[in-house]
């Protein structure tokens, strides 16, 4: 039996530690079934079972400020909204995220795969926001289809057009995510780091992927996943690069901007 069908839902989880934000409690606005217009191949979810770009209410207000009160006094440092997928597909984005700060007074965090960022009433509700983290893996349609898996109908274009023009809008901490699976070329380095400094981010985080990925979806994913000694479904290991790796690619980037980057294998 697997942990998801094992455990009652709750939209609350953790705290977690968050290397990138400190003790985050997360909130999923989407509920046990994942729900994503990316599959990832990374996806610490396992597969997506749903693969959709169109909005709806997956789980009530009620119903999170509900699951929250179990938690209080809230002693985090961010609330994150991120979840069994994609958060900006939850239609109640800015009712969550505005009851949210009125009921705990914490900074709150979305974690964002940028897909829906032409959505006028998507980029309303994620100025509400202190902090966004656009997840930006891919710099070319080839790299977005190996490792981001779209739905049909996402063009790499689009995404970086609409990651720049929320940039231009948005008035708190922006951080740009990039996973790394394998050690770039000069070529994808140099166009990063171009994107890089006409975008001018707040932050760029970079990490790779030491935890495995489940075979089907977990919800245990939304967390830190259970043990190797007492992992209750099966994984499979990834492609990941070397600490050093990160390092190095993170000096760089940092040389030629200014602009601040962490780097961490999400282990």
């Amino acid at each position: 039996m697997s942990a998801e069908t094992s455990t009652k839902f709750t939209s609350v989880y953790g705290p977690v530690k968050s290397w990138r934000y400190g003790r985050s409690l997360g909130i999923d606005p989407i509920g046990p079934v994942s729900v994503c217009s990316f599959n990832c191949v990374y996806c610490q979810l396992g597969e997506i079972e749903r693969k959709i770009c169109d909005r709806a209410i997956f789980i009530p207000t009620a119903q999170i400020l509900q699951d929250l009160q179990a938690f209080a006094p809230w002693d985090v440092d961010v609330i994150t909204l991120s979840g069994s997928g994609e958060p900006t597909l939850a239609l109640n984005l800015a009712e969550i995220l505005s009851s949210i700060k009125q009921l705990t007074h914490r900074p709150t965090l979305v974690l964002t795969n940028a897909t829906l960022l032409s959505d006028p009433d998507v980029r309303a509700a994620l100025s509400l926001a202190d902090k966004i983290s656009v997840k930006l893996d891919a710099i070319s349609a080839e790299q977005l289809r190996r490792v981001n898996r779209p739905v049909s109908g996402i063009e790499m274009s689009d995404i970086w057009t609409n990651i720049k023009n929320f940039r231009q809008e948005y008035r708190g901490h922006l951080g740009i995510q990039t996973m790394i699976l394998t050690k770039w070329d000069e070529a994808t380095k140099a166009e990063y780091l171009q994107m890089m400094q006409s975008l001018l981010p707040d932050e760029i985080q970079l990490n790779t992927p030491t935890r495995p990925k489940p075979l089907k979806h977990e919800i245990d994913g939304r967390e830190n996943h259970s043990s190797a000694d007492n992992r209750p479904y099966e994984v499979r290991s990834l492609k990941c690069v070397s600490l050093d790796v990160l390092q190095e690619l993170a000096s760089e980037i940092h040389r030629a901007s200014g602009i601040p980057v962490r780097y961490a294998p999400i282990g």
